[in-house]
């Protein structure tokens, strides 16, 4: 049996083939077309999973698309109708979207495939489901609650239900305009950050504030119930109206206009940060604690663009009130792909579920890969200077040679992931013990903003020696605090004095003996690496450990800001040239930047790329 799960046309455009309910191949759009959270329908993602999967349209059984159409036109225009004489800017902006894309998907599908599979099958599942879905049928669970939070799909924002087995029902939901991901957005849009690609910013900022704001919070803009149910205030925000995110009222409750993009952050956004990062962490544990009473269930699984929120995701691990929990790692649009896919094999289709011990996700490497051949023919193209390992043992003892030597590493192997995160594949790799890594990386290499944090992978037999965790967390979705015997003494409130702060000290400053991937609250976005799941990059991982005592390397993707994470050796050749890093590993080559010939662009490469 073969399904193919389409998401598009709203951001994060992706495919995913599952054969025989088995993941077989994902991608997204962006990484092909390499557009930022690139909507358009995915034309090149479907044709990498049909050429992965050694199949053609024609031997699908069903081509699924993640969100149901119709019922995203009943909220458009009931909130159309519900505007009465304000609602000329959301018609304007929405008019072509739906009638002349989404209502049309099956027709887009069609002129891409040429036919619907060997039943002209088209099926469309509404969009909590399809991230239901993509949480509960690749996890390691038989039975599991299931929490989706995003910022809508549908009228649905926010749902709990479970799974077992085969089946997945959703037994509460919570409706738009009211959205713990819009909320999340509006703060992220005030503070200067783009929507749906700066969350992640806005999440790392927290740390250098203080909630300062969050009873203002939840006495103007959301009423939080015991249930983890809310309602926002929309006498504050203006996304249901408009093209941005919040209004006049808004800016006076928090003492001024939104941060200009590009501006300077000062004490103000990261004490809004800090409070809005603890009024969701307050809204997701009462959701969690309810999925928890209505479900009797011990397992969890999330999913929705919240989902990726991991500070969230380690309190609500730490808490306990779940024996274990299971994230998906595209939890965001792309997922829904993966999700409407695997719904369709097993729910629809009734094709048995078999669960694994770790989990279906196959560590989200799920992408196009390339052979040392045509790595080794890209290369002679441009005439770059390289070495070719015939042995990987002696390439990874080589590369940890560089790393310890403090040189930057672009990491290129195997499949690429499915996701935002970079877990080995398409990775750039540093020394954590380094203190000046996470600035040089920030602003000579990733091209972004120095107080940006930086995530380690460990070994995962050596993780509890570094960390407060005691889990597995190979996707990268899990925050844990460093452990207090590796600390250095730091006290934040010693950089913050005044309105305007220089944050680059702060940056610089050792506060463990693994700096580099230290944030300033001793909080660290874990990767735990398997052999089983991993060999190279453990084995790299290991010989750095050899060389140095160290079982951690800073882990940031493969791209500089704006850009896409890298899929073919053209793109992790020119990201290479491009900007400060020292050495390039493609498979089994190895390039050094001071050996390459001189590089010169016609036109500024920066342009290509949008700001996030």
């Amino acid at each position: 049996m073969k399904v193919l799960g389409i998401s598009a046309l709203y951001h994060d455009s992706a495919a995913a083939l599952c054969v025989d309910g088995e993941i077989a191949a994902a991608a997204q759009e962006e990484r092909f077309t390499r557009v930022k959270h690139d909507p358009s329908f995915p034309v090149n993602a479907i044709r990498y999973c049909l050429e992965y999967g050694n199949t053609q349209a024609i031997h699908l059984d069903a081509v699924v698309y993640y969100d149901n159409p119709l019922i995203t036109l009943d909220r458009l225009v009931t909130n159309i109708r519900d505007l009465k004489y304000d609602n000329q800017i959301i018609l304007e902006t929405s008019f072509d979207t739906m009638f002349n894309k989404k209502l049309n998907v099956r027709s887009f599908a069609y002129d891409t495939l040429g036919c619907l599979g060997k039943d002209d099958k088209f099926l469309v599942t509404k969009h909590h489901i399809a991230h239901a879905a993509s949480a509960f049928y690749p996890s390691p669970f038989d039975r599991a609650a299931i929490v989706t939070t995003d910022g809508v799909g549908e009228w649905a924002t926010t749902t709990i239900g479970y799974g077992d087995g085969n089946e997945i029902k959703l037994l509460k939901e919570i409706r738009y305009p009211h959205s713990l991901g819009l909320l999340y957005s509006a703060f992220t849009y005030f503070c200067g950050f783009k929507v749906n690609s700066g969350d992640y910013k806005f999440m790392g900022l927290a740390p250098y504030g203080e909630p300062k704001y969050v009873n203002v919070i939840k006495e103007k803009i959301i009423d939080i119930k015991k249930d983890g149910s809310y309602q926002l205030n929309m006498d504050y925000f203006d996304f249901h109206r408009n093209t941005v995110m919040t209004n006049d009222n808004f800016d006076r409750l928090f003492n001024g206009p939104p941060r200009k993009l590009e501006s300077e952050i000062k004490k103000r956004e990261m004490d809004i940060a800090a409070s809005a990062q603890s009024v969701l962490e307050e809204v997701l544990m009462l959701l969690v604690a309810n999925a928890k009473k209505i479900t009797g269930e011990k397992n969890l699984v999330m999913a929705g663009g919240v989902a990726l929120n991991c500070v969230a995701n380690g309190k609500i691990l730490k808490s306990g009130l779940f024996d274990n929990i299971w994230i998906q790692p595209a939890s965001g649009d792309a997922g829904g792909a993966l999700g409407c896919a695997l719904f369709a094999s097993h729910a629809y289709f009734k094709y048995p579920r078999e669960v694994k011990e770790r989990d279906n996700q196959k560590c989200s490497y799920l992408g196009p890969s390339f052979s040392n051949g045509e790595i080794g023919d890209f290369l002679d193209s441009v005439k770059a200077r390289y070495e070719y390992h015939e042995s990987k043992s002696a390439l990874y003892k080589k590369t940890a040679e560089y790393l310890a030597g403090a040189k930057i590493v672009g990491y290129f192997n195997g499949r690429m992931e499915f996701g935002p995160r970079a877990l080995g594949a398409r990775s750039i790799l540093a020394d954590p013990r380094n203190p000046q890594t996470q600035s040089r990386l920030n602003l000579k290499i990733k091209f972004r903003e120095s107080f940006r944090p930086f995530a380690p992978s460990v070994l995962v037999e050596k993780a509890e020696d570094c960390f407060d965790l005691s889990c597995e967390s190979p996707y990268m979705l899990l925050v844990a605090n460093i452990k207090k015997d590796r600390r250095e003494p730091f006290v934040l409130a010693d950089y913050i004095t005044g309105e305007t702060i220089d944050m680059l000290p702060i940056v610089n400053q050792v506060r463990s003996d693994i700096p580099a991937v230290t944030h300033v609250d001793y909080s660290a976005r874990i990767q735990t690496v398997n052999k089983q799941d991993s060999p190279d990059y453990y084995n790299l991982i290991s010989a750095f450990e050899d060389r140095t005592g160290c079982p951690v390397l800073v882990n940031t993707s493969f791209n500089v800001r704006g850009e896409p994470i890298v899929c073919t050796p053209k793109d992790a050749w020119l990201c290479f040239m491009r900007t400060d890093m020292d050495v390039l590993v493609m498979e089994n080559y190895l390039l050094l930047k001071e050996k390459q010939p001189v590089f010169k662009e016609l036109t500024d490469w920066r342009r290509q790329y949008e700001l996030d």
